[in-house]
């Protein structure tokens, strides 16, 4: 891989995603124990997801129960368990982003943008992130 700098510029930590089996028990557990405030459910078929994200003080968590048992949700939790899916970046750009990324040799499993609950979005794959599933999103494109 070629140098990475200025590659992907990160404006911030969007969310970190945690899978789940039961989004509504893990919605209220976390009500009722960290007080985060109420939560939006949506389903997003194309993603085999439920997804939620609540607001914790500066930063965002989301919760991701699958919906499609084939999904790529369904087989982390059957091979891991719940816990934490993935990390999120703010990114402006989106597509030009995926495009450096990609010229600089970054093993992308998204090579463009595709709509997500916060706005476009598309993922590094965990072979160029030393494990770690990456989400992008580009909030200058969400969903009105």
């Amino acid at each position: 891989m070629t140098q990475t700098q200025d590659v992907c510029t990160a404006k911030g930590l969007h969310h970190v995603a945690i899978a789940v089996k039961d989004i509504h028990d893990t919605v209220k557990f976390y009500q009722e124990v960290f007080g985060i405030g109420p939560a939006q459910i949506e389903d997003i078929p194309d993603q085999g997801v439920r997804a939620a994200l609540v607001r914790v003080g500066g930063s965002q968590l989301e919760f991701i129960q699958p919906t499609d048992p084939e999904g790529g949700v369904a087989r982390f939790l059957d091979r891991r368990g719940e816990g934490v899916h993935h990390i999120c970046f703010e990114v402006e750009g989106l597509q030009d982003t995926l495009d450096r990324l990609q010229e600089s040799g970054v093993q992308l499993i998204d090579t463009a943008p595709r709509e997500g609950l916060s706005g476009s979005i598309a993922f590094i794959h965990p072979g160029s992130t030393n494990g770690v599933l990456v989400e992008l999103v580009d909030q200058d494109t969400a969903r009105r």
